[in-house]
């Protein structure tokens, strides 16, 4: 069976003061039924990293470039976070493909690196609203799926987290039929992409305005092994009703 994940996305927010928040819920949560990760901004890793040694939470970033080194200012390569103390790395967010218009190809090289340094590649992927509205939204997502997963993927390496990036920071949700034809279709197509056991045991996130109202139902629809959360994983008073949603699903 898919492991079951709790992941908070700080995206550009957060300072050291913030890192009180992973003490609280941990606090809450001190031997969590479901694993947990935070994925801080570049500059929190090392010290989130070091906050959590030895507890049963885990630290991430939010990007990485896909070179071990070299002239890229201003980037981090996967081989820094993995020194930092990071753990795993999302590629391919929505916000990343939109403003710095990232590829699959770009994401499939980012996921790689991650590989390349013993770390969790969380490949995101999701539609526009527009595509939504077209009817194409699940072919669209297989195509990210085709075009960003490395061939060497597998269910310890990889996550894949569905955003519909009209959902993202908006309060919108898709349907929970929606949300299940979308994570169907993806652990079937992982099944063609990769080998099938390892499709069948990959963890799928639901991303996009997850919140304490709404995520037992999101924890109920099949193959929602968890979920990527944003803004509501700022604050351990947001994020720990998530958690136990999750637990108790």
């Amino acid at each position: 069976m898919p492991r079951k994940l709790a992941a908070g996305n700080w995206k550009m927010n957060g300072s050291a003061a913030t890192l009180a928040e992973i003490d609280a819920l941990l606090a809450n949560h001190p031997s969590p039924h479901v694993d947990l990760l935070i994925c801080t901004p570049a500059t929190l890793i090392d010290r989130a990293a070091s906050r959590v040694v030895n507890l049963p939470l885990e630290i991430g970033a939010q990007n990485c470039h896909p070179a071990e080194s070299g002239a890229h200012t201003g980037d981090v390569s996967a081989e820094m976070i993995a020194e930092a103390g990071g753990r795993a790395v999302i590629v391919g967010h929505s916000e990343r493909r939109a403003d710095h218009h990232e590829t699959d190809a770009q994401v499939q090289s980012k996921a790689r690196a991650a590989h390349r340094c013993g770390l969790k590649a969380i490949i995101c992927v999701g539609e526009t609203l527009a595509e939504r509205e077209a009817g194409t939204a699940l072919e669209i997502v297989a195509r990210q799926l085709n075009g960003s997963l490395p061939s060497e993927a597998t269910a310890e390496n990889t996550i894949i987290a569905y955003e519909p990036v009209w959902a993202i920071g908006t309060g919108h949700v898709p349907t929970a039929d929606q949300i299940a034809d979308m994570h169907q279709m993806m652990r079937d197509r992982l099944g063609d992409i990769i080998d099938q056991p390892q499709a069948a045991e990959m963890t799928l996130l639901y991303g996009g305005s997850v919140k304490a109202g709404n995520a037992q139902e999101i924890f109920g629809i099949p193959n929602v092994d968890g979920a990527l959360v944003g803004g509501a994983s700022l604050k351990a008073a947001d994020f720990s009703p998530i958690v136990a949603a999750l637990e108790a699903s």
